[in-house]
């Protein structure tokens, strides 16, 4: 949680001593009893971040509000049933009454500004650049759902605006059993929405954070669903251009989905691609050269490039490039001075063939790694059946291609010196014998002349 801010203190240091009239401590007393349990539990980590009472101090007071309710309501003693915690950590003195009041207003204000029609809010799951996405439930067909809505400071922006629902619409072109799919998307009372399916289950980056690696098989399995994944999108005109372990969601029935298409884009769509040119879009340990380049041709192999930078991780426990900034990553990424460290020598227990397949997938130049996610989905399935890849083995000379950068970046070539003479001697040898034979097919000729003369 962040620390409180200077008003907030001030705040709290001022309710203190001001305190509030009856009147509005009967209306916030009502108010209060009709918090849900969410808003009562954001309404706790409210009160102990603002430092307005020890945890200790609310566990106390919810136990004595358990032991009051548990009374006979007859008792003349107990309080109304309804009472909410605020009542009684008023009442135990631990809040003043206009502390209570500005919680409720504030509380108040949140609840409002959270409501969309047709779901109820449950949870917050977690908070991105662009949204914050909620556990809800959709009262039309009792179903739990996801819903991200756009950050108020973003609302306000038309470009934003125009992101948002264009990353819903994305959305709604996918249909497929490794993609988390889009169900709903609007705007209501100036907050705009976008409602997909709830997936429960732990991302890659979850298990990254811990320092697992993966085993050869679940790596390739989980890589296999994700590359179908982008061939469903690849068939719809759509790159992903985030492939990243945080994108990755392992379902607790063993399946597996790729989330998150704020920054998916129509290759198509050339207006789109031109107000892009030059910027560097996606995220720096896994994006591809030509999106650091701002290139507006990006196409499916972008996503096969981070795809097999996310495997590399998973495999070896280490990205493909590191370094102290985004810039310097990114750098690597592109330079191809910089060589990969081929991932079947960071871990000997997984296939040469693997380490085949991965350098492939993390070639510099995209015209070396695989054209489509069907190539690599081949590949895939003959590791997995314990064969040797079958795209990528066709290319002997792979691991030298990988270290190149596309026709743009490449440098002159060179060659030593000892090269050169060798060359220079073998071009003269050739034009000696050339000359030679020229010479004798000249006195060849005059003889034959000076034969048919002298008859």
């Amino acid at each position: 949680m962040a620390a409180p801010t200077e008003a907030e203190r001030t705040g709290a240091t001022t309710s203190n001593t001001a305190g509030s009239s009856p009147g509005a401590a009967s209306s916030s007393s009502r108010d209060a009893r009709g918090l849900s349990a969410l808003d009562e539990s954001n309404l706790e980590r409210s009160i102990i971040r603002r430092g307005l009472a020890t945890p200790a101090e609310v566990e106390a007071c919810k136990a004595y509000r358990a032991k009051l309710a548990a009374q006979a309501p007859g008792d003349a003693v107990a309080p109304a049933p309804a009472q909410s915690l605020l009542d009684v950590m008023v009442g135990a003195k631990v809040l003043t009454k206009g502390q209570m009041a500005r919680l409720l207003q504030e509380r108040g204000a949140g609840a409002k500004k959270l409501e969309i029609p047709g779901y109820t809010i449950l949870e917050k799951l977690g908070k991105g650049s662009m949204g914050v996405v909620f556990k809800a439930r959709q009262n039309s067909v009792n179903r739990i759902v996801a819903i991200k809505i756009l950050l108020d400071g973003l609302a306000q922006n038309k470009e934003f605006i125009r992101r948002f629902e264009r990353e819903a619409q994305i959305a709604a072109k996918l249909s497929h059993n490794n993609i988390v799919n889009a169900i709903d998307a609007g705007e209501a009372g100036g907050r705009y929405f976008f409602v997909m399916e709830f997936v429960e289950g732990p991302t890659i980056k979850d298990f990254l954070d811990k320092n697992k690696v993966f085993e050869e098989k679940d790596a390739v399995r989980i890589a296999m669903a994700v590359a179908e994944a982008l061939k469903h999108a690849n068939q719809r005109g759509l790159i992903h251009r985030d492939v990243k372990p945080e994108n990755v969601i392992l379902t607790k029935d063993g399946g597996v989905k790729l989330a998150d298409l704020g920054l998916a884009r129509l290759t198509g769509d050339e207006t789109w691609g031109l107000s892009e040119a030059g910027m560097a879009i996606g995220t720096p340990y896994y994006i591809s050269p030509e999106q650091v380049r701002g290139q507006t041709d990006v196409d499916i192999r972008a996503d096969v490039y981070s795809l097999g930078a996310t495997l590399y991780h998973m495999v070896t426990g280490r990205v493909p490039y590191g370094g102290d900034t985004p810039a310097e990553v990114m750098r690597k990424h592109v330079d191809p001075r910089v060589d990969l460290v081929p991932p079947d020598h960071l871990n000997t227990n997984i296939s040469s063939g693997l380490g085949m397949v991965i350098e492939t997938m993390l070639a510099k130049n995209r015209e070396n790694r695989y054209t489509t996610p069907d190539d690599l989905i081949l590949d895939f399935k003959c590791l997995l059946q314990g064969d040797s890849p079958m795209i990528a083995g066709q290319k002997p000379d792979s691991l030298e291609a990988l270290a190149e950068g596309d026709a743009d970046d490449y440098a002159p070539t060179t060659v030593d010196e000892g090269r050169m003479a060798e060359i220079a001697s073998y071009v003269n040898a050739r034009n000696q014998i050339i000359a030679a034979l020229a010479v004798v097919l000249a006195l060849s000729m005059v003889t034959n002349v000076l034969f048919l003369v002298a008859r």
